[in-house]
Order: C-alpha cells, then sequence, then structure tokens
C-alpha cells in the first residue's frame, strides 16, 4: 500500500477537477496511485544534487544522439567518449535531443516515445550517460508522428487511439489560433468514419495531440515517470505552449497548459524525485516567464529574448537593448532559474524580440544575417501574411560572419562569456563549443532551413581538430571555452541564485554585477560589443575609490589607479570578470 503525502494528492485532485470535471475526479485520482506504484520511485532519486540545489559548477550541453559518430559503436556511445575524454566535468548536465525513432524534424515527430532509435544505440548507452553526467530529455508531449502506432490505430479506429487527436468539423474559424509555421493547420486523413481533418500546428507528419482526452495526458505523465526512471533529471517539455487547444482562442498559453505544468510538477513531487521541469516556449519575454507561475510551474524556463538580444548588440555596437531587458529582469521565484543561452538545435528567435527592439532595428538584423549567408523562416498570421519567425545561421556565422580570423574568434568568444556571466545556468550548443560555421552543404541535402546549425561530426575529424598543433579556429574555441567553464565554476558569485545588478556603461559595453554585498565574492563582468576598445570609470563599474585593486579572472590583467584616476579599457570584443585582487583566504567571509 502507498503512503503519498495528502497536500500533494490533494493538489492533484484540485488539478484534474479543473481540467476533466468533478464526475471524473475518483476514476482519475485511482489511476494516479496506480501510476505512482508503477514506477516505485518515492526516494529512488534522493542521489541527485540537482533540482533545486544547483551551483555554479552547473552547466547544460545540448547535443543530438548522432553529433559524435566513429562508425564502430553506436553514436551515443561515441558521443559518451568525446564527452569521458575531450569535456569532463566542464559541463554537467547533457541535453540529449530526442532519441526516439522519428520520422521528421531530426527527432521532434516522435514514432515510439519508449524506444531508443536504434541506430542511435539502446536505453543502455542512455543509462550509460546519465551515470556520468545528469541527464535532459525531451518529453515531446504536443504531436506524434504520423507514422505512430497511436496515429496508426487513430486512422483504423481503433480505441482509445481513436480519441487521441483532435478533429476540426469543415467551416470552424480558425482565424485566431497563434502558430509558428507556415504550413496548413490542417490535415485530411481517411477514417473508418469518413474523411477527417486533424490538427497539425507544426507540419503535416506532426499531428497534434488531444490533452482534453485524460487518456492522452496519463499517457503523458506515464512517460515522465519512465523517462525519471531511466535516468533522466531535467525534462524538456517541448512545444509546451501550444498544448492545449480551444477553438475561438489563440490556443496559446491556455490556462489549462498552465495546469498540466503544474500538475506535472505535482506529479514529481509526490514521488520524491529531484527533477526539473524545463519549459520550452520560445515567445516575447513575459509570456515566456510566466512559466514560472508562482514559484509552482516550471523549475527553468530558457531566455529566449537573450540570443536576439545579444546579436543584434554585437552586430550593431550598441548594447541599449540588451542592458534594458537586463533591466527590467525579475529575479525568479525562489526554488527557479533561468536557462541561459545563446545557440541552440533551433534558430534564433524573433518573436522573443517583440515589444523590445523597433521593428526597422529588427529588419535590418535580418538583413544582415541574410547578407552573411544566414536564412530567416516564417509563420503564417491569421491575416494571411508571413512573418519573420527565426534566424537560421550557426552562432559563429551568425555573430562573426562566418570568418576564421581572430577578430571573428573575439567576437564570438566575447558572446559566449556574456551568457557564462549572467544569473541562472548556462546552456552550450555542441556545435558552439567548437565554433562551427554555417553548414550550408547540409542544407542543400536536407532542403530545410535549420539543417544550417545541426552539423554533425565524425570522432576522426574532432580529434584533427583538437590535437593539431596549429591554432585552428576550433581548438581555439574549444580550449578556451573550457577554460572559461572552469573559471566560471570556481566562482561563488556566479551561483544560479546570485544576485545580478545591471550596470549604466556606455552604449557600447554591458555590465552586471554579481553577488553584490560582498567584495570578495563579488564579480564584475562588462563586455565590450563593439570593434573598438571603449574605457570608463571605476565608478560606473561599482568599484569604490578606496576599494583594493581588481584583477579580470580571465587574463589575470590586474587594473591599478593611475595619476589619480581610477579607469579600465575594455578591448574591442572582450568580457572582462572583474575581482577583488585581494586572495580569498585572506579575507573576512571569504572561503577556500
Amino acid at each position: 500500500m502507498l503512503f503519498l503525502p495528502s497536500d500533494t494528492m490533494e493538489q492533484i485532485c484540485g488539478r484534474l477537477t479543473k481540467l476533466y470535471g468533478t464526475e471524473r475526479q475518483r476514476n482519475l485520482m485511482a489511476r494516479i496511485e496506480l501510476l505512482i506504484g508503477r514506477y516505485g520511485l518515492v526516494g529512488e532519486c534522493e542521489n541527485s544534487d540537482f533540482g533545486g540545489n544547483w551551483t555554479e559548477r552547473d552547466s547544460v550541453l545540448i547535443a543530438y544522439g548522432d553529433m559524435v559518430t566513429d562508425g564502430e559503436e553506436p553514436p551515443l556511445a561515441s558521443l559518451r567518449r568525446f564527452l569521458e575524454e575531450r569535456v569532463g566535468s566542464a559541463v554537467s548536465t547533457v541535453h540529449v535531443l530526442p532519441f526516439f525513432p522519428w520520422s521528421s524534424d531530426d527527432g521532434f515527430a516522435v514514432i515510439d516515445y519508449r524506444q531508443v532509435a536504434p541506430e542511435l544505440g539502446g536505453w543502455d548507452e542512455i543509462e550509460d550517460l546519465a551515470g556520468s553526467w545528469r541527464l535532459m530529455v525531451d518529453l515531446v508531449l504536443n504531436h506524434a508522428s504520423s507514422a505512430s502506432r497511436w496515429f496508426r490505430s487513430y486512422c483504423i479506429g481503433m480505441a482509445p487511439e481513436r480519441d487521441f487527436f483532435i478533429e476540426v468539423e469543415e467551416g470552424v474559424d480558425l482565424s485566431a489560433v497563434v502558430r509558428p509555421r507556415t504550413s496548413s493547420l490542417l490535415r485530411e486523413v481517411q477514417t473508418p468514419y469518413g474523411r477527417r481533418r486533424v490538427w497539425t500546428t507544426f507540419s503535416q507528419d506532426q499531428v497534434d495531440l488531444d490533452f482534453s482526452n485524460p487518456d492522452v495526458l496519463f499517457e503523458f505523465l506515464d512517460l515522465l515517470l519512465f523517462y525519471v526512471y531511466k535516468g533522466a533529471r531535467v525534462i524538456r517539455l517541448d512545444a509546451i505552449a501550444y498544448l492545449w487547444k480551444e477553438v475561438g482562442t489563440p490556443c496559446i498559453h491556455l490556462w489549462q497548459t498552465h495546469e498540466i505544468v503544474k500538475l506535472m510538477r505535482d506529479v514529481l513531487s509526490l514521488v520524491g524525485a529531484k527533477v526539473l521541469l524545463l519549459t520550452e516556449t520560445n515567445v516575447p519575454h513575459e509570456e515566456n516567464v510566466a512559466y514560472f507561475g508562482k514559484g509552482d510551474e516550471a523549475h527553468m524556463v530558457y531566455q529566449f529574448s537573450l540570443p536576439p538580444l545579444l546579436l543584434h548588440a554585437l552586430h550593431f555596437g550598441n548594447a541599449k537593448y540588451l542592458v534594458g531587458w537586463a533591466k527590467a529582469l525579475s529575479a525568479p521565484p525562489e526554488g527557479c532559474t533561468y536557462l541561459n543561452f545563446s545557440a541552440s538545435h533551433d534558430g534564433i528567435g524573433l518573436r522573443p524580440l517583440e515589444g523590445l527592439v523597433p521593428k526597422d532595428e529588427v529588419d535590418a538584423l535580418i538583413d544582415g544575417i541574410e547578407a552573411q549567408g544566414g536564412m530567416v523562416s516564417r509563420r503564417s498570421n491569421s491575416d494571411g501574411t508571413t512573418t519573420a519567425y527565426e534566424l537560421n545561421a550557426s552562432w559563429f556565422s551568425a555573430v562573426a560572419g562566418g570568418s576564421g580570423t581572430q577578430e571573428a574568434i573575439d567576437k564570438f568568444l566575447c558572446s559566449q562569456t556574456v551568457v557564462l556571466g549572467l544569473q541562472g545556468i548556462p546552456a552550450i550548443y555542441f556545435n558552439s563549443l567548437l565554433g562551427a560555421e554555417n553548414d550550408v552543404q547540409g542544407v542543400e541535402k536536407t532542403g530545410r532551413a535549420r539543417t544550417i546549425n545541426r552539423r554533425k561530426w565524425t570522432r576522426a575529424e574532432i580529434d584533427e581538430l583538437l590535437d593539431t598543433k596549429d591554432q585552428r579556429r576550433e581548438k581555439i574555441v574549444f580550449d578556451e571555452y573550457l577554460r572559461r567553464l572552469a573559471l566560471r565554476s570556481a566562482q561563488d558569485a556566479f551561483h544560479p541564485d546570485c544576485s545580478q545588478r545591471v550596470l549604466d556603461l556606455p552604449r557600447g559595453l554591458f555590465g552586471v554585477v554579481r553577488g553584490e554585498g560582498d567584495p570578495v565574492e563579488r564579480v564584475i563582468m562588462v563586455a565590450n560589443v563593439t570593434g573598438k576598445p571603449v574605457t570608463v570609470s571605476q565608478k560606473r563599474l561599482a568599484i569604490s575609490s578606496g576599494e583594493a585593486p581588481v584583477r579580470d579572472l580571465l587574463t589575470d590583467q590586474l587594473f591599478l589607479e593611475r595619476k589619480g584616476v581610477a579607469r579600465v579599457t575594455v578591448d574591442a570584443w572582450r568580457v572582462l570578470w572583474l575581482v577583488s585582487s585581494v586572495p580569498r583566504d585572506a579575507s573576512d567571509g571569504g572561503s577556500m
């Protein structure tokens, strides 16, 4: 017999009642107890030191399961071997993008949620990764592949799957629906009951699931715990914003969607699993952070506004909008944090710039990226027009224009170091770790714009790049990235919960103070987003005139007063991490 916390069970009961009504309450609560009993997870995840206990040593590496191959072992094993030999403890968490059998969208059209794609390996390889790093797994819950058993069963009228998908009758007005694509919203399919039109938010191959049917919800609650059982310690809720559909509404961010995220958090709490929920909502900032709820929803949300704002700042040499956004940023609720990133497997979203950057400047950024060989994806509007939705380019090519010069490398590393210094946990895309340029050949092969940033590598290629005595771009970026991650890990001020204050600096600089209140532990980050040196007074950097000289962690350079005037010069495309030059063990309140 299970003894489950009554307060959490009461919360779950309330949420299920709000979603599905009082008449189903008893049955659904009985299913919750059966679900928990099936996995016996109570206390099983206590050995995880993540899930609210994050530290300055935490960072996330994002990679596909076949990012590294050698032809002799499963790609997931090759990825693990690369991480063991090259990366080690520089990152704490590995996000393996969907590794299930799939039919399109590089894994996000899932055929079978309970199997590992055989061409990648098996559950043994996944569990091996989970044994050395905290594992992040995608729960792709908005839609399933049209090749899945679920959809095939729907098409032949088999229960229970015949009620898993959303049907829309002729003549229904869907003009209010917000979506991120230009493809048709509906797809016609033949069923035993005649032709039916099913909802397809992302593509004709990705058929949306009907969460107004509690059977669908319980399939995904079961999958949630199954992934935890297999070693997942972070669950990424893919495309969660579009989950619940209600005709006549935009079908994005509906209250039912928020309630389901809270319910998933309650279920994880119920089983005692120290597992984080991360919501993926590539939308304007205020809509994005709403997924924190009141500290009772997602543990982490992506900083989706950060990549395009940072790109804009570096492209135009003006940090104005980045500073404005950062100043308005509220600290996350207790027990929650941000996931900071510049690049991911997807493009650089433009919707998160809405309300932050004027349209003419967004258009200028789009033109600039296209001029550098990047691409633009678009989405449909309700009036039949289209709007640019995301920029498609590798982050290195977007920031540095595809050049392998030292200036380009400095500009790229500037962007990455800013991400490492902000409040929250940094996430690093595998191709950024190597400073990868646009994969134009990949786009020609697939015909898909997003392929431009999804290059895959053989182990021989990587070894040749990283073992060379030549100063290749990839080697310089890789070695310096790991060095900066190590420096970050040693600073208490970079703890995700540590305070952050944005400084008022010349428009070419972006600066924040981390860990304010303790001059020994504090780190002052200042980044020059221009191609020329910028000098600023130490006073504007929150360094008092009587304070000890400061040292840059990244270069070990010491900044001293000269001729009675304390000033700091930041070279082009450089970031300083300024700390007190007094050793920690020689100061009150310091720690080793």
